[in-house]
């Protein structure tokens, strides 16, 4: 059975509980790796990881444990392209799947776009999290888990 890996340093807190309730109704692993504890409800399905504090030490320890097949919940690209390469499926608390096909590109425009905040260029940050992004973030979770869990 494949695991569920959160990357929750960054991990809205109403996408996680949108993977709590999916973890605990399909039965399946999760675990939420961070640099810090990150509350999270009693369960036998859901625990926590907090991770020594270091520049990536939260990504480190989830690329160690991953496992060909599990699904990996981050919006950190390079962590997904990782992830990716090591077998591992890849959503955003979007719901965005991000796959061989795609992620090249993503960090690509990422690492531009961080080029022109460094130049002092005003780009902006991510958008809000919106009740569409948590509706299509649980509606793609539920069809991974339907198909893989």
């Amino acid at each position: 059975m494949p695991s569920l890996w959160v990357d929750a340093d960054a991990c809205p807190k109403v996408a996680r509980e949108i993977i709590v309730r999916a973890a605990e109704r399909t039965a399946t692993p999760t675990t939420f790796v961070a640099n810090h504890q990150v509350p999270l409800p009693p369960s036998k399905w859901v625990k926590g990881l907090a991770v020594s504090h270091g520049f990536d030490a939260a990504d480190d320890e989830i690329v160690t444990r991953l496992r060909d097949g599990d699904l990996l919940i981050t919006s950190d690209l390079p962590l997904a392209m990782t992830a990716i390469e090591r077998g591992a499926a890849v959503m955003t608390t979007r719901g965005e799947a991000l796959d061989a096909n795609n992620i090249r590109a993503r960090v690509q425009m990422r690492d531009f776009m961080e080029t022109l905040r460094s130049s002092g260029e005003h780009t902006g940050g991510p958008k809000g999290y919106s009740d569409t992004d948590r509706r299509e973030f649980a509606n793609a979770l539920d069809r991974w888990l339907a198909k893989n869990a």
